[in-house]
């Protein structure tokens, strides 16, 4: 047949070649561009990574950096000079001497990893200006010790952030909600007030206890647990944590649903946390020297209130002492008065807190008080361990250390804050988020304080305000619901008032100084005879006191108002609703 074709001179049959032959043919190089996912049906495309950082990602990263940079010059507390210090010690004396160093009063009370850490960063601040760790050149400002330490609190809070990005890469189901908390935790107003303007490395500290619940969340308990002993050993005060760990480790990992022991994962945890204290102690405990080294972790000398009233329980019983002892000069109630307890509670001071009319508490007392309410927690947590219990728990075992512990510092109600902010229920349910809105203004509020300069004063505010608008409305929007009931509605209109409190409260801290410089004068002393003549006051001294204090008596107060009733929802949700 082809000759016939030949011979007759009939055109060849025409063969059609496809578009990628004839490209190929053309000397296009697109076919060795293709993807075999354009060959596949669209359900088995080949998946591409997550970006180590997504554009939204990328943004909220470099726009807290910048806030942070331009922070660089501004107020810093005494914890500033306390971590130069440290830097000194670890770098200068020989391990031996860390602990028993005394030329600067801000000695190193903080545990052996902590100190590591500090060693770690002098080999860099040696470099940068070898004055920052000159054990002798004590105050030393200078604009490179200023630059080097804000900026190893900006690297360091990155253990953080790559925490909060893992969180966001494991949730399959609502990325978006997730993605809000991390970043609304990432920017937390604490983090700004505490870490990067009055000063310290919560940042860090926090990265290294959300790997620890990341790895809770993915099922590998025994890391968790090993994170959260090295925590312990960088920063003792996550000791308020630890019975919840010890619970729902034990319960949900060494021991089976039935209650028996398994002896594998019990040991293997139990080796886990020994081998980092053995590596945190033992140089310490070779040398002898760790009843020098507990002595300054845990100095009991102290009283029940720090400086600032933390805004906890005591906050109010120490205001309610301070009205009771008032209506009873003023009404002439002839009460027992503790005459040391008149002056001890009005200042503030650090040492010991001793009420005039209430009984006076011991450490004994806030111990029995604190185990008492986490029990029932950790109750709780034994019946039901699962991850979402286990955060909440957690978060009420810090919550309920702040509440009733011995000489709590304002600062620890960032163990409330955290892990409340973590816990994604403020997300699911309009309860939880109530309770978390009111702790979350409380609670930054009451860090407020901490930064009393003007410059810095616009700056907490205008980042807070805006932080609580952002967030609070975002999550607001998705779970508000209407009161069921009068009583609800009652309970709604009140949380709301005591919120808007908040804005009458700045009003007052903030004029008050001005009013009272203007209407300063000195007046002669006056005594006065209280109850059955025992006890005289000088009432002019007194109020003079009080009237310097009131400002962050009040703050105290009322933000414990809020971090109280906050606490009796949260506590009573757990128990109710997990």
């Amino acid at each position: 047949m082809s000759s016939s074709l030949l011979s007759t001179g009939a055109p060849p049959p025409r063969v059609m070649i496809s578009p990628v032959i004839s490209q190929h043919r053309a000397g296009s190089s697109s076919l060795s561009r293709l993807n075999s996912s354009d060959y596949a049906p669209r359900d088995e495309r080949v998946v591409q990574p997550d970006p180590f950082l997504r554009p939204h990602e990328r943004d909220i990263l470099v726009l807290s950096t910048v806030i942070k940079l331009v922070l660089y010059p501004s107020y810093r507390s005494t914890d500033f000079e306390v971590h130069r210090n440290w830097l000194a010690i670890t770098r200068t004396l020989p391990i031996s001497q860390w602990y028993y160093d005394t030329t600067s009063e801000w000695t190193l009370d903080y545990p052996p990893f902590f100190a590591y850490f500090e060693w770690f960063m002098s080999l860099f601040a040696r470099v940068v200006d070898p004055k920052i760790t000159d054990l002798n050149n004590l105050e030393y400002d200078a604009w490179s010790v200023i630059a080097f330490q804000r900026t190893t609190v900006i690297v360091t809070e990155l253990v953080m952030g790559a925490a909060l990005l893992r969180f966001i890469r494991g949730t399959s189901t609502n990325r978006t909600m997730q993605t809000i908390i991390s970043a609304s935790i990432f920017l937390h107003p604490s983090f700004l007030i505490v870490d990067h303007i009055h000063f310290q490395y919560n940042g860090f500290m926090f990265g290294i206890l959300l790997w620890s619940i990341l790895m809770a969340r993915n099922g590998n308990k025994l890391f968790s647990g090993f994170l959260f002993a090295v925590l312990l050993n960088f920063k003792h005060i996550y000791m308020y944590l630890a019975p919840a760990y010890f619970v729902y480790l034990l319960r949900s990992y060494c021991l089976t649903p039935q209650g028996s022991l398994r002896l594998p994962q019990f040991m293997k945890l139990a080796n886990a946390v020994i081998i980092v204290f053995v590596l945190s102690l033992g140089p310490f405990a070779i040398m002898g020297q760790l009843p020098q080294l507990l002595s300054r972790l845990f100095p009991f000398t102290r009283g029940l209130n720090h400086a600032y009233w933390a805004p906890n329980a005591w906050a109010l019983i120490t205001a309610l002492d301070r009205v009771l002892l008032k209506v009873s000069q003023r009404l002439g109630w002839d009460l027992a008065i503790n005459a040391a307890g008149v002056s001890s509670t009005s200042r503030g001071l650090v040492g010991d807190t001793i009420f005039a009319i209430i009984p006076t508490v011991k450490p004994l007392h806030t111990f029995v008080i604190t185990v008492a309410f986490q029990l029932v927690f950790l109750a709780k947590l034994w019946i039901v361990p699962t991850y979402r219990s286990f955060v909440c728990a957690l978060t009420l075992c810090g919550y309920t250390s702040f509440m009733f512990g011995w000489h709590v510092h304002e600062k620890a109600v960032m163990l409330v804050l955290v892990p409340l902010r973590q816990d994604c229920s403020a997300a699911d349910n309009h309860a939880h988020f109530r309770t978390f809105t009111i702790a979350s203004v409380a609670g930054i509020f009451s860090l407020f304080p901490l930064l009393f300069t003007p410059a810095e004063t616009l700056v907490k505010i205008l980042y807070s305000v805006i932080w609580g608008v952002v967030v609070l409305q975002s999550l607001g929007r998705r779970v508000y619901e209407y009161p069921s009931s009068k009583l609800m509605v009652l309970v709604d209109f009140a949380e709301k008032a005591y919120i808007s409190g908040f804005i009458v409260l700045q009003t007052f801290v903030t004029l008050y100084p001005m009013l009272t410089t203007k209407s300063a004068m000195v007046a002669p002393e006056q005594e006065v005879t209280v109850g059955s003549g025992d006890v005289k006051v000088d009432v002019m001294a007194d109020v003079a006191s009080q009237m310097e204090f009131l400002p962050l008596m009040l703050t105290s107060v009322y933000c414990a108002l809020g971090l109280v009733w906050a606490f009796l929802r949260l506590g009573y949700l757990y128990i109710r609703t997990y």
